[in-house]
């Protein structure tokens, strides 16, 4: 099993896919993963916690997709297909983790990111693979460990329907969230009572129709606020008529306004 020859230098794709088993029960990596690298559904046989310095991360999986700006992780199971897309400025900070050595959950998540997480992330990235358990480094991951386990959990999942009906109306909500079509347009559009779209969506998702399609649009504005977008353009751009209404939505969802979010206040 090939490792990195020193502490800073970054594992290539190719040698992560290699590896048949973690050296240490976390694994640390500094890398910067272009789109096309891993773009592709693909499955690790360890919890994989993908954390943007700077940038957008977002995971798509057969059940949701996950959307993490800064201060925000996603959590990725063992053994879990998923992709991860990133804009090529996205700075990621990649941890590998033996499922045996934390509090494991088996559905992806977001992770809210406290100050003290992400500078122990920023800190064990920068760490030896084979660093020393039993001194300084084992007990930081320890640490880390635990802080990742008391985690709480960002409202930041878009979960996706097994309905195929309903599947490929959520597909058109999210390619186009500035779409002014409400639920007596799609429940026309589908042959269906209002009430038993309204049903569906709830019994799919488990959100009401409203709710996910907020969320959708929410989640979309957040790749377009990292790279500097005008509020007003991404409030219209993702179907808002106001700024304020924007702001307003994005308070509830985010628990900040769309300016903090881009100052990188927590």
């Amino acid at each position: 099993m090939k490792h990195r020859q020193s502490d800073t230098s970054a594992v290539s794709q190719a040698e992560l896919d290699a590896l048949t088993a973690l050296p240490r029960p976390v694994y640390g990596s500094v890398q910067g993963l272009p789109n096309v690298a891993i773009g592709h559904r693909h499955i690790h046989k360890w919890v994989q916690l993908s954390y943007a310095i700077r940038g957008v991360i977002e995971v798509s999986t057969a059940t949701g997709r996950f959307v993490a700006p800064p201060h925000r992780a996603i959590w990725i199971p063992a053994c879990v297909s998923h992709s991860v897309r990133s804009a090529p400025d996205t700075e990621i900070r990649s941890l590998y983790i033996d499922p045996d050595a934390v509090a494991y959950h088996p559905a992806c998540r977001v992770l809210v990111v406290t100050p003290l997480m992400r500078e122990l992330i920023r800190t064990f990235s920068e760490f030896r693979v084979e660093y020393d358990e039993e001194g300084s480094e084992g007990r930081l991951a320890r640490v880390l460990l635990d802080q990742l386990a008391a985690a709480p959990e960002a409202d930041l999942a878009l979960p996706w329907p097994n309905d195929r009906r309903l599947r490929k109306l959520c597909e058109e909500l999210q390619a186009k969230p500035d779409s002014r079509k409400n639920l007596s347009d799609y429940s026309q559009q589908m042959q269906l009572s209002e009430r038993s779209l309204s049903r569906l969506f709830v019994q799919e998702t488990g959100l009401s129709f409203r709710r996910w399609r907020q969320r959708s649009r929410l989640l979309s504005s957040l790749p377009l606020l990292e790279r500097g977008d005008r509020v007003t353009d991404v409030a219209l751009a993702c179907g808002y008529e106001s700024m304020s209404a924007f702001v307003a939505a994005f308070r509830e969802q985010m628990g900040m306004t769309p300016g903090e979010l881009v100052a990188g206040k927590t």
